[in-house]
Protein backbone atom coordinates (compact mmCIF):
# COMPACT_ATOMS: atom_id res chain seq x y z
CA UNK A 1 0.00 0.00 0.00
CA UNK A 2 1.14 3.32 -1.21
CA UNK A 3 1.57 6.60 1.27
CA UNK A 4 1.06 9.51 0.35
CA UNK A 5 3.07 12.57 1.67
CA UNK A 6 1.62 15.96 0.74
CA UNK A 7 4.28 18.32 0.96
CA UNK A 8 5.59 21.42 -0.77
CA UNK A 9 9.68 22.75 -1.37
CA UNK A 10 11.30 24.20 1.22
CA UNK A 11 8.74 22.73 3.89
CA UNK A 12 10.93 21.52 7.04
CA UNK A 13 7.41 20.51 8.87
CA UNK A 14 7.34 18.03 5.96
CA UNK A 15 11.26 17.18 5.79
CA UNK A 16 10.89 16.42 9.73
CA UNK A 17 7.46 14.53 8.63
CA UNK A 18 9.70 12.51 5.96
CA UNK A 19 12.91 11.77 8.51
CA UNK A 20 9.69 10.41 10.37
CA UNK A 21 8.99 8.00 7.88
CA UNK A 22 12.46 6.77 7.38
CA UNK A 23 13.10 5.96 11.12
CA UNK A 24 9.85 3.36 11.22
CA UNK A 25 11.25 2.42 8.02
CA UNK A 26 8.81 3.04 5.24
CA UNK A 27 10.29 5.51 2.94
CA UNK A 28 10.27 3.12 0.27
CA UNK A 29 6.25 3.23 0.22
CA UNK A 30 5.78 6.72 -0.10
CA UNK A 31 5.54 8.89 -2.44
CA UNK A 32 5.78 12.63 -2.15
CA UNK A 33 3.38 14.58 -3.68
CA UNK A 34 4.23 18.38 -4.45
CA UNK A 35 0.86 20.17 -3.52
CA UNK A 36 2.41 23.53 -5.48
CA UNK A 37 1.17 22.13 -8.74
CA UNK A 38 -2.01 21.05 -8.17
CA UNK A 39 -4.75 23.65 -7.30
CA UNK A 40 -7.00 21.23 -5.70
CA UNK A 41 -4.70 19.65 -3.70
CA UNK A 42 -3.22 23.32 -2.81
CA UNK A 43 -6.85 24.49 -1.10
CA UNK A 44 -7.17 21.15 0.45
CA UNK A 45 -3.86 21.05 2.05
CA UNK A 46 -1.63 24.41 1.71
CA UNK A 47 -1.73 26.02 5.40
CA UNK A 48 -1.65 22.12 7.10
CA UNK A 49 1.00 20.13 5.41
CA UNK A 50 2.45 17.93 6.15
CA UNK A 51 -0.64 15.25 5.63
CA UNK A 52 -0.16 11.51 5.09
CA UNK A 53 -2.74 9.92 3.53
CA UNK A 54 -3.24 6.13 2.87
CA UNK A 55 -6.08 5.01 0.05
CA UNK A 56 -7.54 1.53 1.36
CA UNK A 57 -10.18 1.35 -1.52
CA UNK A 58 -11.84 3.95 -3.99
CA UNK A 59 -13.42 5.85 -1.30
CA UNK A 60 -11.91 4.86 1.88
CA UNK A 61 -8.88 7.18 2.52
CA UNK A 62 -6.84 7.68 6.18
CA UNK A 63 -5.03 10.85 6.48
CA UNK A 64 -2.61 11.79 9.46
CA UNK A 65 -1.97 15.40 9.79
CA UNK A 66 0.82 17.44 11.66
CA UNK A 67 2.27 17.34 14.29
CA UNK A 68 2.49 13.88 14.81
CA UNK A 69 5.58 11.96 16.30
CA UNK A 70 7.20 8.84 15.72
CA UNK A 71 4.78 6.98 18.13
CA UNK A 72 1.76 8.46 16.41
CA UNK A 73 3.25 7.68 13.25
CA UNK A 74 3.98 3.92 14.06
CA UNK A 75 -0.14 3.04 15.83
CA UNK A 76 -1.00 5.03 12.86
CA UNK A 77 0.16 2.86 10.44
CA UNK A 78 -0.81 -0.06 12.48
CA UNK A 79 -4.03 1.00 12.59
CA UNK A 80 -3.47 0.93 8.44
CA UNK A 81 -1.68 -2.62 8.45
CA UNK A 82 1.44 -0.52 7.26
CA UNK A 83 3.55 -1.16 10.52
Amino acid sequence: MLITLYSTEGCHLCEQAYRLLVEVGVQDNVEVVDIAFDDALFSRYGVIIPVLSIQHHEHNVSELGWPFDKETLQTWLTTNKLG
